[in-house]
């Protein structure tokens, strides 16, 4: 039995607009639940996409320590008491937690209005001293320059790293402002480079809108003493991260005379944890797009089902006379299945179409308005995605010609031709 029998292909033809507003309606049903399919495997992506670029460019085998008060007596300290990390337990932590790779102690100098002068502009920028060892845990994106070096912490230089949004207000686009000096905190610094950080996630402000000056010439220059106001730790690889929280932990609980049960003490941020919520998060919002998805192409699949039931039950005369004729059943099974496949595919397609034509639409909009802030980027559905829901919609419309196809079958010639 040839597929491509003109015959045949005109039988169906006559089928289908013979009954047009019922396959009009049935048909619908398919594109729409094709459509909604592509539309939300669409919006996934696109929440995944801003999502990770938003976090991208953050070490994730990294942790972040601050100090909370106390929440257990200990050596003659009462409940409640306010502690602070130091330099020397930066150096203890160096030297004795073998799993960490980095450590990037950071003080935060705070935002106020006119806090960084560059000739007669002013603006409110954050202000952070940090080590080198940050740009390895927040990667940066250098414009001009150089980041924080060892020599600059080592002789406490008094120069400064600017933001691309500080830069922006203080400077011509392409102008070069290495060598300039800017007044922070009322404390002149040298430009030594301008950067951008690739991530979104914010330690103490944005990078871009951020004034990064040496560790050490912050703690000299605004009388911190020793103080450390936050510390980032970042693991070596193949060490898990979590067993590294707990050992730093333990060692700033022992170096500050905190109880070493003492949770509350030691607050703590893990990078790697956000992740992995976000991998679950991920994983639980492609799971439901896909059972929504399929299960209102389902819907439409039923109703295709019921369509080729309702129309073999009409033309069980005539079905029952071409078999008196002689009609072979690999023909009639033919016919029916290739009307289901038929109708399936041409409203499941267009669906496809229409849902992919909306949602680059939406991107381009999406992209002519482009945020930072975005957490819904470059909606779009993956090739692999749109050949899976391809094969899905056609293996449908073989099941939705199966029960008519077995029903039809079912008929007998002599029964079929008495039917009024």
């Amino acid at each position: 039995m040839k597929i491509f029998d003109i015959d045949l292909w005109s039988e169906i033809w006559i089928t289908i607009t013979r009954n047009k507003m019922r396959s009009l309606l049935t048909g619908f049903g398919v594109f729409w639940g094709i459509f909604m399919l592509v539309v939300m495997l669409g919006s996934g992506v696109a929440l995944e996409t801003g999502i990770s670029k938003n976090v991208e460019g953050f070490a994730t085998n990294t942790a972040f320590f601050f100090t909370e008060r106390t929440g257990k007596p200990f050596k003659g300290f009462r409940k409640g008491r306010s502690w602070d990390m130091h330099n020397s337990d930066i150096e203890v932590i160096r030297k004795t937690a073998e799993g960490v790779r980095y450590v990037s102690p950071i003080l935060f100098g705070g935002r106020a209005e006119g806090n960084v002068v560059y000739n007669d502009r002013a603006g409110a920028y954050n202000v952070r001293g940090v080590y080198p060892d940050y740009a390895k845990v927040e990667q940066q994106r250098y414009i001009f320059g150089r980041f924080v070096n060892d020599v600059d912490v080592l002789h406490k230089r008094k120069v400064c790293v600017i933001g691309t949004r500080v830069y922006e207000e203080f400077f011509r686009k392409g102008e070069d402002p290495i060598g300039q000096q800017i007044r922070v905190k009322g404390i002149y610094f040298q430009i030594v480079g301008v950067v951008d950080g690739v991530s979104g996630i914010q330690i103490g402000g944005r990078s871009s809108e951020t004034v990064a000056v040496p560790f050490s010439t912050f703690q000299q220059a605004y009388n911190q003493g020793d103080r450390v106001h936050f510390l980032g730790i970042t693991a070596k690889d193949g060490v898990n991260i979590e067993q590294v929280e707990q050992e730093v932990k333990a060692i700033l609980r022992a170096q500050n005379k905190i109880a070493p049960d003492d949770e509350q003490a030691t607050g703590s941020f893990n990078v790697s944890r956000m992740f992995n919520m976000f991998s679950a998060l991920f994983l639980g919002v492609r799971t439901l797009v896909w059972f929504v998805g399929v299960g209102t192409l389902l819907a439409g699949i039923v109703g295709v089902s019921n369509i080729m039931v309702v129309t073999v039950r009409e033309r069980t005369r005539e079905i029952g006379v071409r078999r008196a004729l002689g009609a072979k059943p690999s023909k009639i099974v033919t016919q029916i299945l290739t009307e289901s496949l038929l109708l399936t595919s041409l409203a499941g397609l267009l669906g496809l179409s229409v849902g992919v034509g909306l949602l680059s639409v939406v991107d381009t909009l999406l992209s002519a308005n482009a945020n930072p802030d975005m957490f819904f980027l470059h909606p779009h559905i993956e090739f692999g995605s749109a050949v899976t829901a391809s094969v899905i919609l056609l293996l449908s419309g073989v099941m939705a010609g199966i029960i008519p196809t077995w029903r039809a079958l079912k008929i007998k010639a002599i029964d079929a031709i008495r039917e009024e």
